[in-house]
């Protein structure tokens, strides 16, 4: 995957996914920006919020998901094992196990996607300013209740397509990057 030609000494693919640490390196810098311009522009953050924001919701949804892969690798059956070993420390890929590649990818997708909602929703809430004074207890009508509940579900669907666009251009981004990577290993 990488080799340093510099450094024949320095081989650690063998024993250490250093490709595997590097892409995933790369992918954060490449989904962080993404995603923080895409919460500026669509949620109307400044730039330093928005940034924190994305940080935040890539960087623990990363973890989430590398734990739940390392809950999962142990179940896996022994032909599965053997090919994830191969693309993670000898980038040598399997050619039949396209399809399970292709439909794991889409899972990933949208678990990344829920999961980002719903790690940007708990931050928004526990975040929020509580020095601002409580909203007035006064008897409200039942336009005034209305209003405010289509106002609540207008920002929940906001967010909902916010973050799925978010996800969705930071997940082009690296399939394009994949895609380049395969192309130049090939040609």
């Amino acid at each position: 995957m990488f080799d340093l030609p510099v450094f024949p000494f320095f081989d650690l693919a063998p024993v250490f996914p250093l490709g595997a640490i590097l892409f995933n390196f790369l992918f954060f810098t490449v989904t962080i920006p993404v995603e923080a311009y895409i919460l500026a522009i669509r949620l109307k953050f400044d730039k330093r919020t928005s940034i924190f924001y994305s940080i935040g919701i890539n960087l623990f949804s990363g973890a989430l998901g590398w734990l739940i892969f390392f809950l999962i690798e142990p179940i896996l059956p022994l032909r599965l094992k053997s090919d994830l070993i191969n693309v993670v420390f000898f980038d040598q890929f399997n050619p039949s196990i396209r399809p399970l590649v292709v439909i794991t990818a889409f899972i990933i997708f949208f678990a990344t996607f829920l999961i980002k909602f719903v790690l940007l929703k708990l931050a928004l809430l526990s975040l929020r300013d509580i020095s601002k004074p409580p909203q007035p207890t006064e008897q409200a009508s039942t336009r005034k209740t209305s209003r405010r509940t289509g106002k609540l579900k207008l920002q929940n669907t906001n967010l909902l397509t916010t973050i799925l666009i978010a996800n969705s251009l930071s997940y082009s981004f690296i399939s394009l990057i994949m895609l380049l990577r395969t192309i130049r290993t090939n040609g």
